[in-house]
């Protein structure tokens, strides 16, 4: 199977190629240029395999939540080349896409939670908080965006092992302090990658989880945000 994931949802620009297993990734923290560098990375990384776009399979990215900005660039590209090759795009969580980094970083074992969390701006984070399973993250609840000292673990069992992933961890001194208490280990230095993405898309391919050119839509959780930003609005 050959996919192709892309990642600009936050500040680094990604683009992985899952082929039969295995994994090839660009990667560069861009805040401002995820418009320049995305299509080169896809030209530079399929050339580097001697394939060409028609070769694909499948397509996947990181659908959200993050940047506003960030998250339409990876949905027209993928749209467009999920129309022009007639692909199926498998849609990936951004907070999912970190929760499996943290376990891929820190080895963690199945049973282990992980809290991710995004800086959202205006004060919010964006929150999500997942359960290894068979070494992949699965969501507890829902993801959401609220104020830091809102956030929330799930569960009352306060032994489990929690471990903080992503950079709106650099705001733990506004969480509550009944949920950093609980947090063994804090790795904030952790963004969404195409990588990752790759990793969970082929297994949701597999489950029959795709969807047509015209479904795959970015995810913004902060619904009032995106729509004060279409075009004619205040």
């Amino acid at each position: 199977m050959k996919l192709l994931a892309l990642d600009t949802s936050s500040e680094g620009c990604s683009v992985a190629l899952w082929l039969d297993g295995q994994i090839s990734e660009r990667f560069e923290l861009a805040p401002r240029g995820h418009t320049r560098l995305l299509m080169p990375m896809v030209r530079e990384l399929l050339a580097e395999h001697g394939l060409s776009p028609k070769d694909l399979d499948a397509l996947a990215f990181a659908r959200g939540p993050g940047s506003f900005t960030g998250l339409r660039i990876a949905t027209g590209v993928i749209q467009g080349l999920s129309w022009g090759l007639n692909l199926p795009v498998v849609p990936v969580s951004s907070l999912a896409a970190v929760a499996l980094d943290a376990i891929e970083q820190h080895q963690l074992a199945d049973g282990e939670h992980i809290a991710v969390a995004f800086d959202a701006r205006m004060g919010e984070v964006y929150w999500g908080a997942f359960l290894c399973q068979q070494g992949l993250p699965v969501l507890i609840g829902e993801e959401r965006v609220c104020p830091p000292g809102a956030v929330s673990l799930p569960g009352s069992d306060v032994s489990a092992n929690w471990t903080g992933a992503g950079q709106g961890w650099t705001l733990k001194g506004d969480m509550p302090e009944v949920v950093v208490c609980r947090i063994r280990a804090v790795d904030d230095t952790l963004v969404p990658r195409a990588a990752m993405v790759a990793r969970l898309a082929e297994q949701d391919f597999r489950n029959g989880i795709a969807v047509p050119a015209e479904l795959a839509q970015p995810v913004y959780i902060r619904d009032e945000v995106a729509w004060k930003k279409l075009p004619g609005r205040a």
